[in-house]
């Protein structure tokens, strides 16, 4: 059951908020684990399934997470919340930023700026992700944005140039290479195999 002030209206899917106003209602829902704020308009999501969202999640922040662990002055993320602008507050997958870079921590532990590298685990190229979402870490000045598309059995990297979005087409051996992050390589057959091995392995 979602409980919330009496005072607060709480959130529904498809309001449309500013970025204060849906971050009130938020921290008034403390039941509510993940909500996002995207173009202005409220996302809360359904239960998470193991097979077609929490495994590949788990496998993507192990990559990010070992390779943050290899180099000093990088920070790594999950379900954060990060707040972008003002008509957006997200709950990225998974992300890398720099400690010295253009994302900061304000006084109650929240998130403010664009993290160097998104990364978020989709349904289909339906999904908000590779629509409004995308969009707004576009405009954000996100560099990297990593996809992976679940039904579709696809990853999709791509790289902000000139202020736009560019789909990174993959080498022949199916290994796409960080350009804000060397060293930071996916093996993405491995991964849409859901071989952690194969994954971490890249790194090395």
């Amino acid at each position: 059951m979602t409980t919330v002030s009496a005072s607060i209206v709480p959130l529904e899917s498809g309001d449309r908020l500013s970025q204060p106003e849906f971050h009130r209602r938020y921290e008034a829902m403390p039941s509510v684990k993940r909500a996002e704020l995207i173009e202005g308009v409220v996302y809360l999501p359904s239960p998470t399934r193991y097979t077609y969202h929490d495994a590949q999640a788990a496998i993507i922040r192990g990559w990010a997470a070992l390779y943050v662990s290899r180099h000093p002055g990088l920070l790594v993320g999950n379900d954060a919340t990060v707040i972008l602008d003002s008509e957006n507050e997200v709950q990225p997958d998974a992300f890398i930023f720099r400690a010295d870079g253009g994302l900061r921590e304000d006084a109650d532990g929240y998130l403010g700026g664009a993290p160097e590298l998104v990364i978020e685990v989709a349904g289909s190229s339906d999904s908000r992700d590779l629509h409004q979402k995308k969009d707004a870490y576009e405009r954000n000045g996100i560099r990297e944005y990593v996809v992976w598309r679940v039904f579709n059995n696809s990853i999709d990297w791509f790289v902000l140039r000139a202020g736009r979005y560019e789909l990174k087409t993959p080498p022949e051996n199916g290994v796409i290479e960080s350009e804000q992050f060397p060293g930071l390589r996916l093996n993405v057959p491995a991964a849409l195999a859901l071989d952690l091995a194969g994954v971490l392995k890249g790194l090395d």
